[in-house]
């Protein structure tokens, strides 16, 4: 199957960088771990087989984090695809420290940074890493501190791009005056819009925008309705017009919906063929 005619192809493309052609259906990675994001996966084969399930229906940017296990998530997706694909790009963050199950605490320190950033090198095999992210702003930290160590990783060669997570519009002028940020990854759906300004202003300035919890953390309760209704008259089930809607939103929008299922990955990859009319989108605006 040629990446053109692949699944996740259908959702449409973007430069990432104006240089890294990614299709706008990624996947998330952060549920291939223990419960609470700790420890390994209850089934390391069947999470070995849903990341190359995704590669072989075209994804073809993984997004992950040093956090995520902490460091299993980056093990496994090196055991499951390494050596790389040409044109698969793995994103990776690193700015979170976890002292336990679904703990996570800050550390945006220059040289905590360094250190996450070496060692995600070697947990991914990787010589430099196409996306790598601020997972988050760190208050005890000055900010133009941590973005100035991202600046000197990739002045080093260990980093392409520079993305941020968690931030708002200063943020971004801030950093933007040390770097070039080519994506914001911050929590989006549609039902949770508060980053509303952050996708218009991304779209302005052609930075990716990926929307985590893009399906929230379960039915999506005062839009539940309305998707089902649509999903109703398109013969689709509710995730999958609420990935269109994501889609649908911004042409900067590369949503990143993670599962531990093939069954659920298939569904989600899908939607990237559905199309929303003028009634639905009405619909689903509310």
């Amino acid at each position: 199957m040629t990446q053109s005619a692949s699944p996740a192809a259908r959702s449409g493309t973007l430069l990432l960088g104006g240089e890294l052609p990614v299709n706008r259906m990624g996947f998330g990675a952060m549920r291939l771990t223990g419960r609470g994001i700790w420890g390994p996966p209850r089934d390391r084969r069947a999470a070995i087989e849903v990341l190359r399930r995704a590669v072989g229906l075209g994804v073809n940017l993984i997004d992950t984090a040093d956090s995520y296990g902490p460091h299993v998530n980056e093990e496994l997706i090196a055991e499951a695809l390494h050596p790389y694909r040409q044109g698969l790009v793995i994103a990776t963050k690193a700015g979170l420290t976890r002292p336990g199950p679904d703990e996570w605490r800050r550390n945006a320190r220059p040289e905590h940074l360094r250190a996450a950033c070496e060692g995600s090198l070697q947990r991914l095999r990787l010589e430099r890493i196409d996306l790598y992210q601020l997972h988050a702003p760190d208050p005890e930290v000055p900010f133009e501190d941590s973005v100035g160590e991202l600046a000197r990783l990739q002045a080093e060669g260990k980093i392409r791009f520079i993305g941020l997570s968690n931030v708002g519009p200063d943020e971004l002028a801030k950093a933007q005056r040390l770097v070039r940020v080519v994506s914001v990854q911050n929590r989006y759906n549609l039902e949770d819009r508060k980053w509303e300004s952050m996708v218009d202003l991304c779209e302005r300035q052609g930075i990716a925008f990926l929307p985590w919890y893009p399906l929230a953390a379960g039915p999506l309760t005062e839009a539940r309705g309305r998707l089902e209704r649509v999903a109703a008259r398109l013969g689709a089930t509710p995730a999958q017009v609420a990935l269109a809607w994501l889609l649908h939103r911004s042409p900067v929008m590369l949503p990143i919906p993670g599962t531990s299922s093939i069954a659920h990955l298939e569904e989600n990859v899908a939607a990237a063929a559905l199309s929303l009319s003028a009634e639905d989108l009405r619909e689903l605006a509310g």
